[in-house]
């Protein structure tokens, strides 16, 4: 992926190219294991500017198939007891006053199902296409079915099958998102690879029987990544893949998670980030998911990876750049599917096609899969620094939004293919934005990493707190319009709301 912006010295040149692969990127990592000594590789090429450039500034692995049964001296079902005592609550089921499509859950307008079913403080929540609530806490992954009072937990499946730490299958869990009806992913988290003596590029892995091969490098391969997993008719969540099937031809039948489609040899997504499910259109049931490195997408139990807005460095003279790729937080599906992402440091909008082979097909402004929009924030930093992206929605009038760590909530409208005319949204009583979501209504909600829960009307200058909203940190924003009201999940440090309607 390259040096990071910190590492950026004055009177460097900054040339756009385009990649479908290249090295991991971690703050951790040191900077000269970021460069790329030689051209870059086969599966990047250079991208030529865009049109108005003149106007622009199966089967598991049997290693892995153990996963559906909790480890050594842990209860099977050790999670099973709700987080925050009984449910007290179970709000307004739907009956004959209400739409005919309404779905199994309250239609109350603003529920705590903290308190009314007791699902505790998860990490992460989603759900699926059968409506089913999938909850994420550490090591234990909890399914609230339609007419149960409370979730059943599960603790010790698939790579999270041993306890976390470097030395195990991940350093921890990350996100879970709802798939087809009873199905769901669990992404996870791993280290950074390391470079290893005789091997050039730091995320080069050989097989068994390839020059310089090592069993403990192969075996750091298979960490993190994405699993698949399965709720059972007693409630409880087995194992169904550790996804590795693909659709490229180098990787055919190699049962090692994911990894560049162009080249399995590359290890690149090790830690999911982020992950949402197309709810309609096209493509509904679609799955994506950010990493460290891009965005990868993913058809049932089959993936092609990755894209990503990156760009190339050139300091000090050198010949070949330096490829910046960071870690991808942000990640929404527009309102007619395009795909929107964004790292530390750009942001892009993709615009997916019927076969999942062509995803990865990277040719920039041209192709099956074309960025229709791909830039930086000129008016915030340079593109060397980081802007810390965390979401990117897409409001109903057509205006982009993205939501930084540290900067706050952005408008913006694109005035060509590579620039944005970018502007900060007022009025919040903080820059720490964790989440956004925009919804049918029109508004876009806003998720703080310490003021709560905030609304933007459609007239896009409105601000309004939502104070039926416990929590004073938002950790997710989870939209269902498949029924009516609508459902938007919000995940706090106090638990999960669902309002209904927005």
């Amino acid at each position: 992926m390259g040096i990071r912006a910190g590492w950026v010295g004055a009177g460097l040149a900054v040339i756009a190219w385009v990649s479908v692969g290249c090295n991991g990127d971690s703050p951790t990592v040191d900077p000269q294991d970021e460069q790329r000594p030689g051209p870059p590789d086969g599966n990047e090429v250079p991208s030529p500017p865009p049109p108005d450039a003149s106007t622009d500034a199966g089967t598991p692995p049997p290693e892995e198939d153990a996963g559906t049964t909790p480890d050594a001296g842990e209860p099977a079902d050790a999670g099973t007891t709700p987080d925050a005592g009984e449910p007290t609550d179970a709000g307004t089921t739907p009956d004959a006053g209400t739409p005919p499509n309404a779905g199994p859950w309250p239609v109350d307008p603003v529920l705590d199902y903290t308190q009314a079913f007791g699902v505790g403080t998860p990490q992460s929540v989603g759900i699926d296409e059968g409506l089913n609530l999938w909850l994420l806490d550490g090591r234990r992954i909890g399914v609230l079915r339609p007419g149960d009072t409370a979730p059943k937990w599960t603790t010790g499946v698939g790579q999270a099958r041993q306890s976390f730490g470097a030395d195990s299958l991940a350093i921890d869990s990350t996100v879970i998102c709802g798939g087809a009806a009873g199905r769901a992913y669990v992404g996870y988290r791993a280290n950074e690879m390391q470079r290893a003596p005789g091997i050039e590029q730091r995320t080069y892995i050989p097989w068994p029987g390839e020059a310089n091969y090592s069993p403990e490098r192969f075996a750091e391969y298979q960490k993190g990544d994405l699993d698949a997993v399965r709720v059972q008719g007693d409630g409880s969540v087995v194992l169904e893949e550790h996804i590795w099937r693909t659709v490229g031809a180098s990787n055919k039948d190699r049962q090692a998670g994911i990894h560049n489609t162009n080249d399995f040899h590359y290890e690149e997504d090790r830690t999911v980030l982020n992950c949402a499910r197309v709810t309609r259109g096209a493509y509904r049931g679609d799955i994506y998911i950010t990493t460290n490195h891009g965005v990868t997408r993913i058809q049932g139990l089959t993936y092609n990876s990755h894209r990503h807005p990156g760009w190339y460095l050139f300091e000090d003279g050198s010949e070949w750049g330096s490829l910046q790729c960071p870690y991808m937080h942000g990640l929404g599906i527009a309102p007619n599917g395009d795909v929107l992402v964004a790292n530390e440091q750009m942001v892009g909008v993709l615009v997916p096609s019927a076969k999942l082979e062509e995803w990865d097909r990277e040719n920039t402004w041209e192709g099956p899969t074309p960025w229709t929009f791909k830039g930086f924030n000129e008016k915030l930093n340079g593109q060397a620094s980081d802007d810390y992206w965390r979401a990117f929605e897409q409001v109903k009038s057509g205006r982009y939004y993205l939501g930084s760590s540290e900067y706050g909530v952005w408008a913006m409208t694109p005035k060509s293919r590579s620039a944005g005319n970018w502007s900060k949204l007022a009025g919040l009583p903080t820059n720490g934005i964790q989440a956004l979501k925009a919804t049918d209504d029109g508004a876009l909600y806003i998720g703080t990493s310490g003021a709560g829960l905030w609304r933007l009307e459609p007239d896009g200058t409105t601000l309004k707190q939502v104070p039926e909203v416990s929590g004073k940190r938002v950790l997710q924003l989870v939209y269902e319009p498949t029924v009516t009201p609508s459902m938007l999940l919000v995940l706090t440090d106090k638990g999960l709301t669902v309002l209904r309607g927005p």
